[in-house]
């Protein structure tokens, strides 16, 4: 008696079933958020993901990353809105720190 591979099994039950396989599906895009796209932009030349796992990192809380990225834009002469900043707090704050949001 001969054994039917088990990938070629699955396979052909995918394909059966109508389910897209990796060959007919369509790759999945994420537009960035604004805040990911300037801290990109503006940066990331400087702050690797190193500067906030360190231990002596100045953003505590949501508060206080919002002020490091306010006083760093600033000294940076970058003129972005409390929005903008709000943004960049909301990205760092998503990808590395997890503070509670604001109430």
């Amino acid at each position: 008696m001969r054994r039917v591979p088990v990938v070629a099994l699955l396979t052909a039950l995918l394909w059966l079933s109508g389910i897209p396989t990796a060959a007919g599906a369509q790759p999945v895009t994420i537009e960035p958020t604004r805040g990911e796209l300037l801290y990109t932009t503006h940066c990331i030349a400087c702050h690797t993901a190193r500067v906030h796992w360190r231990d002596q990192r100045l953003g505590k809380d949501w508060g206080s990353l919002r002020a490091q990225v306010r006083r760093w834009q600033g000294i940076q002469k970058l003129r972005w809105t409390e929005e903008d900043i709000a943004e960049v707090a909301r990205y760092l704050n998503t990808f590395y720190y997890n503070f509670p949001p604001p109430g």
